[in-house]
């Protein structure tokens, strides 16, 4: 599972030995730099236990060790928004 931005994960060791700790991050990019197999560099938010950001991080982790705490809005509405624009935005660009 490759994680999309707005995706909020649970980051842990098992994604890398940094993260003795459980971290709670949500994902603002998904960076396509060149790095091991199975490996990727995020831009996101670390999360306080109420969900608030308290920590902007860049974080070097293996994706198979990210567990999903919650989808992103547009992976669960199938992407069919654009990033950045409200619902009435959208409909008013579509007339």
């Amino acid at each position: 599972m490759l994680p999309r931005s707005g995706d909020i994960l649970c980051v842990t060791r098992a994604a890398s030995v940094q993260f003795a700790d459980p971290l709670y991050f949500r994902v603002i990019r998904v960076h396509d730099w060149p790095t091991y197999d199975g490996w990727v560099w995020l831009d996101g938010y670390e999360l306080n236990a109420g969900g608030d950001a308290v920590e902007r991080r860049s974080i070097f982790v293996q994706v198979d060790g990210l567990r999903q705490i919650n989808a992103s809005p547009e992976a669960r509405a199938g992407a069919t928004r654009r990033p950045g624009l409200s619902a009435s935005a959208v409909a008013v660009r579509s007339r």
